[in-house]
């Protein structure tokens, strides 16, 4: 299939694939007139590398689980760089998570400092 049936089927732009493949992600066949060629794997690739952004992942993120898929492996994640790159982002995650908490702790308390009502959790407000 050519870049722009590609792009279609993937629910993606002819630039975005031209960047994957700037980036090394993507390895497009030529035809003798000069046309990008690609076929179902691909597909598959670019739909990895899609699902991993809408989870954060960035790009570079994405390169050992396209990797993994380009060396045979059913899924990008099988791989132990691809698993690594999880408990990166995880312990970002949670990292994150740990500051919004300290940051709800000390709105709470900035509030009942000065306000007769009490928060309760998770985001509700009451009066007494």
């Amino acid at each position: 299939m050519r870049i722009g049936e590609l792009a279609k089927r993937a629910g993606t732009t002819t630039r975005a694939l031209r960047f994957y493949e700037s980036q090394g992600l993507l390895q497009a066949q030529r035809t003798a007139n000069g046309y990008r060629e690609y076929d179902e794997h691909d597909l598959r690739l670019v739909a990895e590398i899609q699902s991993l952004q809408s989870i954060g992942l960035s790009l570079e993120d994405t390169r050992p689980f396209v990797a993994c898929l380009r060396a045979g492996h059913e899924s990008g994640d099988s791989c132990p760089d691809s698993r690594e790159i999880y408990r990166r982002k995880l312990a970002e995650v949670d990292a994150c998570l740990d500051r919004l908490h300290a940051v709800r702790a000390f709105l709470v308390d900035r509030i009942e400092a000065f306000d007769p009502c009490r928060v309760d959790e998770p985001k509700e407000f009451k009066c007494s």
